[in-house]
Formats: structure tokens, sequence, C-alpha cells
């Protein structure tokens, strides 16, 4: 057993005292957690031995650990460039946003009106993205440069009439970019030529789905793609332009110069390196194209009064409706990170920015001028931030110069070199470069920029950007740090109350866990550095591989996806590699249940497979009689089954051994989403009950928090046969197998730095705590369910009568007679202060509620006297004491506007509209808009900030 201080941080992460836990095992006629697990997860996939973790660390111990690991990464300075940069986040947004729970821990804005200010924050970030590209439409962020480009040839191939499958991508693109695009085509059936555009458009016969250019190019040149573009279009192609965001401060905008669609990575703009992300990227295009774009977009809508309020818009969750139809299967956007760039621009304004992008382009210009005179030819006299220097037999010996001074820069090929500025360059930094490359002269001082000729007059910007009066308010500390309070005084996060959102597994993020990422020696590493140099993120990487291994019970690990829908992407397409190397290209089927996740069937759409619905019985299992027979008609042709477990429903499947050996027998494989993996670890291994790979959502299960919509990580699991098909990377080669698939995130290990976040969780909790979570989290949800029973009818349980860690209420009787639906009782959640738990998903007219292990018995009670307070004014509107229109239900959420107007006409009273209970009076959060109209906000889709003039409108 674990003596005291070890239990330390059990005791913080886990909810309920052993005494509470006693109180509900008792209510539930239990007499151990034990006792509770033995009747509720199926005996055969029961664990016999324990997970091989070691004991559980205080967060002193293992802060301590993972220093003495972090400090084994040195940091150099970086001139690498490719995409990442180095950049200062501003201390006010790092404090207040980064490292503020009230930002980071808050869920998808899926509820508008509890998420005004983290809306407000992506709509800016969303104008940024338009102000800089000049297009008339950006979306919220999606995970990395190197996906948005792939995703803008998902969208030119959807919008293709002709029959083409041709894709032209440059040469002159970051090989990580390519190498995602050529991961992403091949199972689209898609042709990926990359070459010099100036050489190939002119030659190309037949026409394109795209073309694909960088804009400034990798090697820093900069040349007009306009020519280049207009070649594109006459071969019936989408022009899509790879942008840098600081370049385009001082250089023509996509648009300007013809693109259809820009993207890019909004890094540089405060976003720490962390070795590879997360960071934010963009992805921006014409209003024509707005409904095909992917990921989410924000839009601003009215209340219910009438008044401006933000909400999702479009096809936000459009892969629960669409399934295989959706144009994409990311489900995540980089939210967090997108906020903290946004923050960036309004904290630095446009003068701000300019003068940054100036001051960057300026010490590259002094740096080539003097090579230039030092007799070395650069390659290109038109760059912004990159010069590459023709070093022909001096390459080698430069580069190791600049490694013997602990300066890492590109090395091209053997007659190349390149260094790229950023904004933490100084002179001091040009002068050690150029002693590295021997050059006679060194740079007095930085000069204000004077002009650039390095800079090609003619591409030259003269439009203006961040003109919205949001871009020039808060450039003082005082109103910023206000602005910021502001918005986050808009937003419920688990700050504030608990999020019982059921497959969304909503726990608590420890500080401590989250302390590591603004180590210097983990935020600050370009992912790109040579490898010996991060021995700490090496070693950070094995042990989380070895612990997910153990309790995954898998052999091969691949950290590289950087979100769920990612890891679902990756293990499909592993699955696809195996069969293509076995000859048995004809394998596409994908049998998928009814109940799955809507990202299952776009995935699997994504790999170019056929989804094949399986239904669900009436206990919410996957109908194995069904399965038996479409597994049998599709014996040749089947490729893979999807499967969630413990089911989407809640439950766990009795019959999940006999469903992964019949999909065996019949040749297939079976990849297990790990959506509900928070109730398996330390009670049950997915690699020994049957599955081949599954993906591990690290924001759920292993705490990396959800940051308003991403970031996340989707690392998989697999067995021993499919280890050698993981992702691998064009530039650090040995981060996975030669024989994998490419690479299927920009960076080598994804989103390396929220790593250390996961490493914290699994180093504090040990075997026996990761043990104890899984059963603290099914005995919170089963509580729950005993406690609503009789009330909301429970929908699916397992033969047992239990639930697994999350349950479903149903509302569709209560729907029928009084017209009350699951959404009325989530916006009258909002009153008593509470998130609404997921609604109408996996099935419509319900809700699926996951408390999670993090939360207490108290806070439980409180949520569950909440919701059977509101199912008794559900009574009362039955029983005609409530009218059936004008109920607090009905109008709710209720605002403290309406409550102090004197206009008040409703048929109840103020109080039972605001305080319904009696916590209410002493903590109450008040929402800042009423019920968000969905209908009006899809009619008029408006995705950028409204002027300051409708605003004033409204307070009129």
């Amino acid at each position: 057993m674990l003596h005291n201080s070890q239990k330390d941080f059990l005791k913080r992460h886990i909810g309920p005292s052993e005494e509470d836990q006693n109180k509900m095992l008792k209510e539930l006629n239990y007499n151990s957690l034990d006792d509770l697990i033995k009747s509720t997860v199926p005996e055969k996939i029961q664990l016999k031995d324990g997970l091989n973790i070691g004991e559980s660390n205080s967060e002193y111990e293992a802060l301590r650990k993972l220093k003495a690991i972090s400090k084994k990464n040195q940091i150099y300075s970086n001139f690498i460039g490719m995409g990442y940069y180095g950049t200062y986040t501003p201390y006010v947004i790092l404090r207040n946003i980064l490292e503020n729970p009230g930002w980071y821990t808050s869920y998808t804005p899926y509820q508008p009106e509890v998420a005004q200010g983290r809306l407000e924050m992506l709509l800016n970030f969303q104008q940024m993205i338009v102000d800089f590209t000049g297009m008339d439409i950006a979306n919220a962020s999606l995970l990395d440069e190197g996906t948005a480009a792939a995703e803008a040839m998902g969208l030119s191939h959807r919008l293709n009439k002709k029959d083409s499958n041709l894709v032209f991508v440059s040469e002159n693109c970051h090989p990580q970019t390519i190498d995602v695009i050529q991961t992403r085509a091949e199972p689209m059936g898609l042709k990926v030529l990359v070459g010099n555009e100036d050489k190939v458009l002119d030659q190309l016969k037949e026409d394109l789905v795209c073309g694909i250019l960088q804009y400034p190019g990798t090697l820093g040149d900069i040349k007009d793609p306009s020519e280049a573009i207009s070649k594109i279009h006459k071969k019936n192609g989408k022009a899509v332009l790879v942008s840098d965001l600081l370049a385009l401060a001082l250089l023509k905008t996509p648009r300007e110069l013809g693109a259809d669609i820009a993207v890019g990575s909004s890094q540089r703009f405060g976003i720490p390196m962390g070795y590879g992300g997360p960071h934010a990227a963009f992805f921006a295009t014409k209003d024509e194209f707005k409904r095909s774009m992917p990921g989410r977009i924000i839009g601003v809508s009215v209340d219910r009064h009438g008044n401006k309020a933000y909400r999702l818009s479009l096809q936000t969750r459009e892969q629960h409706i669409r399934r295989d139809k959706a144009t994409s299967n990311i489900c995540t956007a980089q939210a967090l990170l997108a906020i903290v760039s946004a923050a960036y621009a309004i904290y630095h304004g446009p003068d701000g920015i300019k003068t940054i992008a100036e001051r960057v382009s300026q010490l590259a210009k002094n740096f080539a001028d003097k090579l230039k005179q030092s007799g070395y030819e650069i390659y290109s006299d038109h760059f912004f931030d990159t010069v590459t220097i023709v070093t022909k037999d001096k390459t080698d010996q430069i580069y190791k110069n600049a490694l013997d001074q602990k300066v890492n820069i590109r090395r091209v090929n053997s007659e190349m070199l390149a260094v790229s500025f950023d904004e933490k360059k100084n002179v001091y930094r040009v002068n050690q470069l150029l002693k590295i490359f021997n050059a006679a002269e060194s740079i007095k001082k930085e000069d204000p920029t004077v002009s650039l000729p390095n800079l090609p007059k003619n591409l030259l910007r003269t439009s203006k950007y961040l003109e919205h009066p949001v871009f020039n308010s808060y450039h003082s500390e005082t109103e910023m740090l206000r602005y910021l309070k502001k918005l986050e005084d808009k937003d419920i996060a688990l700050n504030r109350t608990m999020i019982a959102l059921g497959s969304c597994t909503m726990k608590l993020n420890a500080t401590a866990e989250m302390i590591p990422i603004s180590w210097r020696e983990l935020a600050e590493p370009h992912p790109f550095v040579p490898v010996e140099q991060m021995e700490g993120y090496r070693a950070l990487f094995t042990d989380l591989k070895n612990w997910l291994r153990s309790i995954t019970g898998f052999s091969g690990v691949s950290l590289q996806p950087n979100a769920g829908a990612q890891g679902e992407y990756a293990g499909l397409m592993v699955i696809r590699k195996y069969h293509l190397d076995r000859g048995e290209e004809n394998r596409n089927i994908c049998l998928i249940p009814s109940s799955a996740h809507g990202t299952n069937p776009a995935s699997a759409q994504m790999v170019g497979m056929k989804v094949v619905v399986v239904d669900c019985d009436k206990e919410g299992n996957v109908d194995f009689e069904d399965l038996k027979k479409k597994a049998e008609a599709h014996s040749e042709n089947l490729g893979a089954l999807m499967v969630t477990y413990p089911s989407t429903h809640g439950v766990f499947e009795e019959k999940i051994t006999d469903i992964c050996e019949l999909i065996h027998k019949h040749g297939g494989q079976v990849y297990m989403d790990g959506a509900n993996l928070n109730a398996l670890v330390g009670i049950a291994r997915p690699g020994n009950f049957g599955p081949d790979v599954c993906h591990i959502n690290l924001h759920k299960t292993f705490c990396i928090p959800h940051g308003g919509g991403g970031p996340g990580m989707g690392p998989i699991a697999c067995k021993r046969h499919l280890q050698v098909y993981l992702p691998n990377h064009p530039v650090v080669k040995d981060c996975g197998p030669a024989t994998g698939i490419g690479a299927v995130s920009a960076a080598p290990w994804g989103s390396s730095s929220i790593l250390s976040i996961s490493w914290m969780y699994i180093k504090m909790m040990g075997s026996e705590g990761l043990k104890l979570a899984t059963q603290v989290a099914i005995l919170n949800a089963n509580y729950i369910a005993h406690r609503l029973k009789d009330h909301f009818p429970i929908l699916y349980k397992g033969s047992n009568g239990n639930v697994a860690h999350e349950c479903i209420i149903d509302i569709r009787s209560i729907k029928s007679e009084t017209g009350i639906t699951e959404e009325d009782i989530a916006k009258r959640l909002i009153d008593y202060g509470f998130h609404a738990p997921t609604m109408s998903w996996p099935v419509a007219g319900t809700m699926m509620i996951e408390p999670t292990e993090s939360e207490s018995l108290s806070e439980l009670d409180r949520f569950c006297d909440t919701l059977i307070n509101i199912k008794s004014e559900i009574d009362k509107i039955n029983a005609g004491e409530f009218d059936k229109v004008d109920n607090p239900i009905k109008n709710a959420p209720h605002t403290d506007i309406e409550l102090a107007s004197d206009e008040w006409d409703h048929k109840y009273t103020r109080e039972q509209a605001a305080y319904p209970a009696k916590f209410l009076k002493t903590n109450k959060f008040w929402p800042p808009v009423a019920r968000v109209d969905n209908v009006y906000g899809d009619k008029n889709i408006f995705c950028t900030c409204p002027s300051m003039d409708e605003f004033k409108e409204d307070a009129a």
C-alpha cells in the first residue's frame, strides 16, 4: 500500500474522500470498489495483474524528476525556420491566458451562452486572419500548417467538378508540409506532383485539382506567385498559398495575388515552439466556398432579446450530422493557441506587428549584406526573414562551427545553409552568426528600419490590416488585463463548476501538471534541432510510450497524431497499409456501429474506406446478429471494424471479445476508439481483449486540458504486426519506422510540449492511483444514475444494471408530454450555474452525463439536486402551475439585465428565474446573453468582428 505522502496527489485528484466513496457504495449496495468493478466490467476482460508504472509520486517529487529530465535538453539559439520561429509570449498573455484555468479548462463552445468570452476571442482570431490574408472568411483554427495545407487540398477536391486527380505542390514548400499532403492524398486517389512551378506548370497537359505554393518559399525566396496562380487557374485548379503571417504584415495578401485559399501557422504570434506544438494553423478562403470549408467557424447571431451574441456556426458539429459525408474529420481546433495569437495581435496592434516584422526583416537584410561583402553568394536577393547562403565546400565546416557555438542553423543540402531570423533575435545574435560564417565585418547597432530592398517593390503591401477597434484599444497592460478578465468572466470553465459532458471527460487538470509547459527547456526547442540535443524530450517520450504500453497492452506507440480525429485517421491508415502490404487492396469496407462518434465515419471516408453501418440492439450494444450478417456479406472485402469501448452508450459490452474474433475470422482488423479509456485504465487492457489498434485521447483520460476546444493529443497504440506502419517524418527520420504511413502531423512528435502534462499525471497517480481513478469514475457515474433514475429514465445499462463511466438520461417522454426539450434543460442548467451535459448524442432527445473521478460527492449531489429541481419545474408545467410557453425553462437562461428591467412581464417571479436554488444566493454565474438564436445565425452568416457602431446600437 502507498504511504501517506505518496497518497498526497491521489487525494487532490480524486474528488470523493474514502468516507464519501463508502457512502456512495453503500447507497449502490456494494461493499467495496472492487465489488462494484467485478459486477460492472465483463469478467472475461478484467485485468488479472496490475499496471507496470510504479508508485505514486507527490507533486513536488514528480516536478523535481521532470525538471531533471528537462535539463537534459540543450537549449541552443535556433535559426532553423521552416515554419517554426522564436517569439515572445507577452507576460500578460502568458499569465492570464496560457497559465489561467479560466481559459485552459473550458470546453468547446457548443453552449454559446456560457462561452461568449472565448467565442469573442476566436472571432478576433478569424478577423486577424481575414485581415492578413485578404480573404473573405477564415475558420477558428486548424491543427498545424501541414494538415491545413492538406485540408486545402481536400476542399479543392470537394469543389472539383472535373475528373482530374492531379495535385501540384511546389518544391518550395516546407518538406513536412509536402509529406503530410502526400500521406493525405494517396488514399483519396489523388496524384501529387512535386516540382518547380516555373518549369512544371507550363508542361502540364491535364487539369489540376489544386496547386499549392509557398510564400515566401521554404528557402526564404520571395517570388511573385501571381503568374503561377493564373497557370493553376488555367488548368481549372484551385490556387492554395501557404503563407507566413508575419511576412503578410509587409507583403501583398494572398487574395491580391489571386489565391483561392490561404493557409499557414499563427505560431510566431506569441505561441512557444514547444518542440513542435501545439500551434494554431489558419485557413482562409473565398465566401463562395464557405459551406465546404473544414473546421469550426465562429459566427455572430442574436439572442432572444435581439442582442448580439456569438456562436459556432455552419458545419461545426457536422461530423455528427453528416458522418461519412462530412467536409473533414477534424473536430478539434487549436482554440487555446488561436486565442493566444489573437491576444498577441490585440496587444501589439497593427503598428506593433509591423514594427516586429520590419525589425526581423532588417536583421536578415543586415546579415545578408555583410555576408555578400565577405564574398558569399546569397540564394535570393528577395527574402523576408530567411537568408539561404551558397556555401559549397564550406557547408559542413560552417554547420559544425554553429553547433560548437550552441547555434542551430538549417543544413539545406551539401551546398547550402539557411538562417531564419525572428522576434527574439538581435544584433548580438547577428554578429555571432557572422563570426560563425567567418565574415569580416560585424554590425554596430540595430538600425530603425530605413528601407528594405530585400522585399520586392511590386509585392509590398499597401492595404491596411487590424483596423478594427479591438486591435487598437488594449495596448497598455492595465487595459489588456481588464479586457482578458472581462472575457474570462463570461465563460464557464472547470474553475467554476463541474462540466459533466458525456464522452468528453472534463476532469481536473492539476496545476502541477500544467507548470512544466512554461519551462524554457520544454517551451523553447525547435522541432527540427538535431535529436541528440533533446535527450530530455527523448526520455519523456520513452516513459510515456512505456506507460501507454502498460495501460493499453499494445506494443507499438506513435505520439505524432495531434488530435483525437488525427489519431483515428492514423490508426485507420495503419490498418489500410497492412492490407495493401499483404496484396489485399480490395479490403476497403469499414463496419461502424450506428452509435459511433461522427468522426469515425468521417475518418474512414478519408482513408478511402466505404462505411457500412451496423445496428445497435435495444440495450445499446452492437447488434451481434447484424454484425455477423454484415461481416459475412463483406467477408472478402472487410477492412476494419471501428468500435468504441466501453460503448458510446456508456456500457461495457459483454461480447467485445466475440466481436473482435468475428472480425478477425473474416480477415479484418479492429480499430478501437479510445474516447472512453477513462473507464478502462488499470481494470482492462484493450490489447488483451481483441482490438488491433486504438487512439488515446490524452486531452480526456490523461489530463491535457481542453482549452476551449483544443489542444488535443491522439497518440495511437497497436499490436506488434501493425508497428511497422506507424507514422514517420521526412525531417526527423528516426521518429517512426521507415516503412510507416508517412507524416500525419507537421511535427515529428505532434504537440510535444503538452505531453509533459500527461507525464506528470501518470507519474503522480502511479499504478494504484490510475486504477483508483477508473474505479471512482465508474462509481461516480453509477451514483448519478442511481440518484436520477426515479426522475429521468436511464437509457442504457449493462446486463448487471450498472453503467460504465457515463450515463444517458432520456428526455423524450418529457418532450412528448410537456414540450420541454433536452435543449431547454441545458439552458435552464445555466441559470443554476452549470454547464450542460452532452445533448442529443449518441441518441437524439437525451443527455449524456460523465462526472469523472475528480468531482466530489457534494458537487455530484449539487448537480443531481439541480436536475431533480428542474424535473419538479417540468412537473409544474405538466400540472398547469407554470405556463406551457412562458415558464422559467423555456425562457432560460435569464440575464441580469432582463431581471433588473422594469418590463418584467413573465408568468413566474424573478426569484424563480434567477434563484431557483439556495446555493445560488451566495455564488451566481450571470450569463452574458440570453438564449442564442441558431437559425438566425445560420441564415445570416457573419464571421468577422462586428463594427463598434453595431455594439452602440445594442447599448442604445
